[in-house]
């Protein structure tokens, strides 16, 4: 009888898979890898939504039906970092509806490393956590994939993959187009329809766009890897994203479209000496155009408002992979430079004339410089790594009248893991690392109000986990307390951004029991408080986007090979503790059950079929910190509600 089963996490419920064929999540101090990301996409192709079901540390902000935002142990936007292949990915939406997992399909990766703290030196702005993408690679032997999917709400997708090559050139392209009507709530809510009950009437949709689908989404990828010579390879990528009418129903606008171009070559040189052992060199180049409108709102009847942005980010990074008597060594050079602004201007909803424009944020280049390097050494049964990154940064608005600011920071880590037998171990971290503000904190123009003083911010923490593996079962339990010093935050009453000091501190658990060699019990949890410091008498002392305890517990029925039965449950607290002075207010406690079954029909041919949330319960799981515009009517911010019961079915076939 075989025990130990191999679990990758997937987007609904965890996939139980024969014992041979993938790994289980890789559990560091700092670090969690979730493989099979592409395979087990079967919902929609929302990143956000994938990796919030299945790592513990990630919460999701629900801002549509598709692109929504991450929080890594309640941290977001510039606090954390997104790589895709070694790009720098950023979003141009001040309001965050493109944030940047949105500018990656679930469907073209391969695995997900999540970094827990500020303990990645190689990537600019690793503050409290980031992620690191790695999409699919070229294969040499000749192989393809077509997905169909549907579910409720008339949602539709089709995806292909085709890749090939030989000796010399190995291609992919990987393509998918998505499209949805909007989603209902437990009470039978569509996004139109909850705006209708929660936001003033100006916000609200025109009745001639209340039934509009909530968004249209294609994407396609294309990579060539040629093997220039022995030890040798030139890497090509390309990733085109378009989305049209994303309507996002909490806030004041919709987004026209959102197109993002992604650009990257890599060259890598492996073995080249008994201690150079590999030399990477790589320049990437990304681009995102976003504009968002009133044109489906009563009050952009007549005249729309529309506030367009884009932004740029491109960087070149070396790196020098060294082996010396054991000590394995990465030193490296790493630099960028991102462009960010936006105009807003009305449009005549009739005959589309367009008024002069004026600026919503100042146009601002931001350029990075950097070294790093990494030092990695086994001592018997004690693994220590440490690391160290010095940045230069220089933030420079094309307004004359407004404040260029330079910001350099040295950042350093180190990661220790003691093993006490075969099964056991325990893992210690120290790490401190800065990011700086972004243009928006700095220089936003309007609706709210840049602070040109900013400091940047700067997160002393430490991370302390043990971990059981073992036949029987896996168990890691991973707690935190992180200081940050400067915490850049927005400030309702005044309407812009401060620096404040903060804590966070709290604790995951994951585990998998392998109860027999067909079942299998998969559970996760997380629980975070966040405080400010040294506030003023009276003033809420919590911290806003701090979600309460949640966890899931997931039982996998293998009743074939390689078909699996699922039911998962998820629940949350009461979201009790919430910063009422930034607009965030109370949610009540939930809990959801979805039921999945994935059927391989032979080796070539595969299904899935899924219920979502099957009690058709109504909930909220995200809050409303005032750091996003979002709608209000009365006293509360608008809650925008999870989908109600969804039914899903998926095909997939392979040669």
């Amino acid at each position: 009888m075989i025990y130990k089963k191999i679990i990758p996490l997937s987007l609904v419920t965890v996939a139980v898979l024969s014992a041979s064929e993938v790994k289980l999540p890789e559990v560091s101090v700092e670090s969690t890898l979730i493989t099979e990301v592409s395979k087990n996409a079967q919902v929609s192709a929302d990143l956000a939504q994938a990796l919030s079901s299945s790592v513990p540390s990630i919460d999701m902000n629900r801002r549509s039906g598709i692109a929504n935002d991450i929080y890594i142990r309640g941290q977001k936007r510039d606090n954390i970092s997104v790589e895709v292949d070694g790009t720098k990915v950023c979003g141009a939406c001040v309001n965050r509806m493109d944030p940047p997992v949105s500018h990656i399909l679930a469907s073209q990766i391969d695995e997900v490393k999540v970094i827990e703290g500020p303990y990645d030196v190689e990537t600019f702005g690793t503050m409290s956590g980031g992620l690191k993408i790695t999409t699919k690679k070229p294969t040499k032997d000749l192989s393809g994939e077509m997905t169909f999917g549907v579910g409720s709400w008339n949602y539709t997708k089709i995806g292909a993959t085709l890749s090939g090559g030989n000796d010399t050139v190995r291609v992919l392209v990987s393509g998918s187009s998505e499209t949805s009507d909007q989603y209902r709530d437990g009470d039978g809510h569509t996004l139109a329809e909850q705006t209708k009950l929660k936001a003033p009437l100006a916000n609200r949709y025109q009745t001639q766009y209340e039934n509009m689908n909530a968004y249209e989404k294609k994407s396609i990828m294309a990579k060539a890897f040629v093997t220039t010579a022995d030890n040798q390879e030139l890497r090509l990528s390309v990733t085109k994203n378009k989305s049209d009418d994303v309507l996002y129903a909490s806030s004041q606008m919709d987004a026209a479209y959102d197109n993002s171009n992604i650009y990257s070559i890599e060259y890598d040189i492996k073995d080249i000496s008994d201690i150079y052992k590999n030399i990477n060199m790589q320049y990437y180049y990304s681009d995102v155009d976003h504009p968002m409108d009133t044109r489906y709102r009563n009050n952009g009847a007549a005249n729309f408002s529309t506030n367009h942005l884009e932004t740029t980010m491109q960087g070149a990074k070396l790196k020098n992979s060294f082996d010396i008597v054991g000590y394995k060594l990465l030193v490296g050079l790493d630099g960028s430079k991102r462009t960010w602004g936006g105009e807003r201007y009305m449009t005549n909803a009739t005959t589309f004339v367009q008024a002069p424009s004026t600026v919503s944020l100042t146009h601002t280049e931001t350029q990075n410089r950097a070294v790093f390097a990494k030092l990695e050494k086994s001592f018997g049964n004690f693994n220590v790594e440490v690391g160290s990154r010095f940045d230069s940064t220089e933030i420079t608005p094309d307004d004359v009248t407004k404040r260029s600011r330079d910001y350099d920071a040295l950042n350093a880590n180190i990661l220790t893991t003691y093993n006490l037998d075969k099964e056991n171990k325990i893992f210690l971290g120290f790490g401190k690392a800065s990011r700086v503000p972004d243009a928006r904190e700095l220089y936003i123009i309007n609706p709210q109000a840049g602070n040109q003083n900013l400091d940047q911010t700067t997160n002393k923490e430490v991370d302390l986990g043990y971990e059981l593996n073992n036949n029987l079962m896996k168990f890691k339990v991973k707690t935190f307390y992180s200081m940050l010093d400067n915490y850049i935050y927005y400030n309702k009453t005044a309407n812009t951004f401060n620096n404040i000091d903060a804590t966070i501190y709290g604790a995951e658990l994951s585990a998998s029991v392998y109860a027999t060699d067909k079942v299998t019990v998969d559970m996760g949890a997380s629980y975070k408080v966040g405080k400010k410091d040294n506030i003023a008498a009276g003033a809420d002392k919590d911290l806003a986007d701090m979600a309460p305890l949640r966890g899931t517990l997931a039982l996998n029925y293998e009743y074939m090979h390689n078909s699996v039965a699922t039911v998962e449950a998820q629940a949350s607290g009461k979201w009790s503790d919430y910063d009422s002075n930034s607009g965030e207010q109370k949610l009540d406690s939930w809990a959801i059950l979805n039921m999945k079954v994935k059927h391989e029909v032979s080796k070539n041919f595969d299904f899935a079929l899924g219920i979502n949330n099957l009690f058709d319960k109504t909930y909220a799981a995200s809050n409303t910190y005032a750091d996003l515009i979002l709608l209000s009517a009365g006293a509360n911010t608008m809650l925008l509600n999870e989908p109600g019961r969804y039914v899903y079915t998926n095909l997939t076939f392979k040669f």
